[in-house]
């Protein structure tokens, strides 16, 4: 079930992006904790304004992803491990992004952040999967 290649590609850029600002804003925010410079924190806070801006555009993309993409996958009965996987992967994403923008608790904020690194840097991994099975049942 392939997607139109424009719109595969703007899903492409949108989550290197999210992957890049993600891994740039844990390098900065470690480094303004041990370096203790002021400009750390303000790559941290740019890493941060960009990839929440972005996670906004992905929200979009996935939502035109579910009726071009997923549910005529869905019925065909094509990828549907690593398409679950995909879609439950993203779900705790944005429930997690919620509760660390919106929550605030400093208890929960802890573990709900390794939850969402955890899972963000594991879709770098899951995205590719989840592609190239889909090609090979393809062939």
């Amino acid at each position: 079930m392939r997607v139109r290649t424009s719109f595969r590609y703007s899903l492409y850029a949108a989550f290197a992006t999210l992957l890049l600002t993600g891994a740039g804003w844990l390098v900065a925010d470690w480094q303004k904790d041990v370096a203790g410079d002021e400009i750390w924190q303000q790559i941290a806070a740019n890493m941060l304004m960009v990839h929440g801006g972005m996670a906004m555009l992905a929200l979009l993309l996935l939502g035109a992803l579910v009726p071009l993409h997923a549910q005529r996958s869905w019925r065909s009965g094509k990828n549907l491990v690593s398409g679950s996987v995909m879609a439950a992967s993203n779900a705790v994403l944005i429930a997690t992004a919620f509760g660390l923008y919106y929550l605030g608790s400093e208890a929960v904020r802890p573990f709900m952040s390794w939850i969402h690194l955890g899972t963000g840097f594991s879709l770098a991994l899951l995205l590719p999967l989840h592609i190239w099975l889909g090609r090979r049942a393809r062939r």
